[in-house]
């Protein structure tokens, strides 16, 4: 291989998707891409100035904004760290408002396009390892290697519970579970690029193995370069 490879990972919340992106790509030399972070980016924009009087997100309004928001990610003491506007807001973005709105903008085909000639100029060049769920799909279906994440809601809503109570959110397992539920569903069934598998990614099921177990299995499947 002349150049390093590109690699999609997509997959469900909660597999541990960008987390076990981050350190395959430390590993192998490559940049890593958290592509949801954007859609994340978007949504926290959305959140601070397109509300109606209802306190929901105006998508019309939204996407008349779009104009306005600059997203890219800038080398942060070694770690790419999302700014939106020239404002770091890599904190701010997995707040858990952010996560119960970023699947219902996610799904708005106008915003999957204002994100999508970015994601695949980052990949033009090879050596990246993208996260997200339709990055084998459809931002880079010619990508050397594809998985695709997965594992049990419950084991995913248990994660997710234990990520947000050391981050001191106040919150119940149940309720995390049903946003999990419900961020699935959107994800799976929007019209627009739903999260699926691609017909060439592998499947990476981590319901019963942990982190380091899951990436030695990716980093089995990936050759030497």
């Amino acid at each position: 291989m002349t150049k390093k490879p590109v690699i999609a990972i997509d997959g469900f919340s909660s597999t541990g998707k960008s987390s076990i992106s981050k350190i395959i790509a430390k590993k192998l030399g490559l940049i890593h891409m958290d592509t949801g972070a954007l859609y994340r980016g978007v949504t926290y924009f959305a959140l601070q100035h397109c509300l109606n009087d209802n306190n929901l997100i105006d998508i019309p309004e939204l996407i008349a904004s779009l104009p306005k928001i600059q997203l890219e990610f800038q080398n942060v003491d070694g770690e790419l760290k999302l700014f939106l506007n020239g404002k770091n807001i890599d904190r701010e973005i997995r707040f858990p408002q952010v996560s119960d709105y970023v699947s219902q903008v996610a799904k708005e085909a106008e915003v999957r396009q204002f994100l999508l000639a970015t994601q695949r100029d980052i990949a033009k060049k090879g050596g990246i390892i993208m996260d997200g769920r339709d990055i084998g799909t459809v931002v880079l279906p010619d990508a050397d290697y594809k998985f695709f994440m997965t594992a049990s809601q419950d084991e995913r809503a248990k994660r997710r519970f234990l990520e947000l109570e050391l981050s001191g959110e106040k919150t119940d397992i149940e309720t995390v579970k049903a946003n999990l539920i419900l961020r699935d569903k959107i994800d799976s069934e929007r019209e627009v690029s739903p999260l699926k598998k691609a017909d060439d990614a592998i499947l990476i099921d981590n319901t019963d193995i942990n982190k380091e177990e899951t990436i030695d299995l990716i980093l089995s499947y990936i050759k030497k370069f």
